[in-house]
């Protein structure tokens, strides 16, 4: 049980210890204004029956707010959505509409995307209502990947957020033939939230909208965009500009989604069950260790950890690159820590594996270049460039560390 479980436990335990001593109370309270009704009344006023109590503010007060306690993620979710309310020009909501339309269309396509959905969107919320931002921002995915981790466009991109390799290594995710922090939802959800806002915040007085249209097709096509419609007396919003189509279609494709989340039964739509709290909990490691020893030590699938893990390219974790595991919520603090300190049955095989990996990759100082790198061990550069998928050479991020081997 993972320290987040324990804590819940612990919170419904004693939510639960709360609530039945309200519901205590609130029967004694019934009882109370039973009684006293009961002798107000006197016999006089024959037609009050005096065996049906009213139900007291307290009450009241109480169910309701039972009733108003977000049951799942999805509940969570529209809580936090900040555009369903405001009126969009008769032309922009008309593009909204078709995209709803094509949707509804397809209701078993959403039913597996949602279901794809159902070990991050949980975590994704929280991490967007954190930050103040829109819900509506959770299911970027949706559009980007359908939710796929693993996903990758015939242009390069990969991962939840479809980051291309250029944008991914300018804003530090990792990326060798061990480990792809693009396929890493945790590193890379973090990595695409603080690209928006600081779009959003460099170029566009905090719009997101503006911001999401420069996360499609790159800040200076939206900026061109934006002063042309500025030179033709427009205010420059999103739904102002002329954007190559993908682009024109973003914004109303994420704003579609999220009016059928909004209300999926007026739509014909039947959404997962998906609970509140996140489906994983996160182990920060400082020795290697391979999916398969992870697995035998936490008695859970290796599959499971694979599907949560997807950006270890080779089963295997290595602090160098990546430092956090996400394990099944579920499992026990005790077994958790004795992963993240080296577990005795792991040991071995893992200092095994740190000292084989150690020869074969290479950290990226400051300074360093890949003609200098290949001199220093030997190899071709053009090799080092195929090895570990980089599209520029001139644009290594310090910190990134390199395959020697292309294994």
């Amino acid at each position: 049980m993972t320290y987040r479980t324990i804590r819940q436990r612990l919170m419904l335990s004693a939510g639960s210890t709360v609530i039945m001593g309200l519901m205590l109370a609130a029967a004694a309270s019934s009882q109370a204004s039973a009684t006293t009704y009961e002798r107000s009344t006197g016999s006089t006023h024959t037609s009050v029956d005096v065996t049906k109590p009213r139900p007291t503010p307290f009450q009241i007060h109480f169910w309701e707010a039972l009733e108003l306690e977000p049951q799942d993620a999805w509940t969570t979710l529209r809580k936090s959505f900040q555009w369903q309310e405001k009126s969009l020009p008769v032309e922009a909501q008309a593009r909204v509409d078709e995209w709803i339309e094509y949707y509804r269309s397809s209701p078993e396509n959403i039913a597996t995307i949602t279901e794809r959905a159902t070990p991050w969107l949980a975590w994704i919320t929280q991490q967007v209502s954190e930050r103040g931002l829109p819900g509506e921002v959770a299911l970027i995915p949706f559009v980007e990947s359908s939710f796929d981790p693993g996903a990758r466009s015939h242009r390069g991109a990969a991962g939840l957020w479809q980051f291309m390799p250029g944008t991914g290594d300018a804003l530090g995710l990792v990326r060798n033939g061990n480990y792809d922090g693009r396929l890493d939802v945790v590193t890379s959800t973090e990595a695409a939230l603080d690209y928006l806002e600081m779009q959003a915040d460099q170029w566009y007085e905090g719009d997101l909208m503006l911001s999401l249209a420069a996360y499609n097709a790159g800040a200076g096509t939206v900026n061109r965009a934006q002063r042309q419609a500025q030179g033709q007396g427009l205010n420059g919003e999103y739904w102002d500009l002329s954007l190559p189509y993908e682009t024109m279609q973003y914004v109303p494709k994420l704003k579609a989604i999220a009016t059928i989340i909004n209300d999926p039964e007026q739509y014909g739509v039947s959404l997962p069950e998906i609970h509140v709290e996140p489906a994983f909990a996160k182990v920060q490691l400082t020795h290697a260790v391979s999916l398969s020893e992870a697995s035998q030590l936490l008695d859970v699938s290796q599959t499971a950890l694979v599907e949560l893990n997807p950006g270890l390219l080779n089963g295997s974790i290595d602090p160098r690159s990546g430092q956090t595991l996400l394990v099944p919520e579920e499992v026990d603090i005790q077994v958790l820590a004795q992963l993240a300190q080296g577990g005795s049955q792991t040991q071995d095989s893992n200092q095994a594996f740190a000292q084989n990996s150690s020869g074969n990759t290479h950290r990226v100082e400051r300074g360093d270049s890949l003609s200098a790198i290949a001199a220093q061990y030997n190899v071709d550069q053009q090799d080092l460039i195929r090895w570990n998928a980089i599209e520029r050479p001139s644009a290594l991020q310090p910190g990134q560390l390199l395959t020697l081997s292309g294994r």
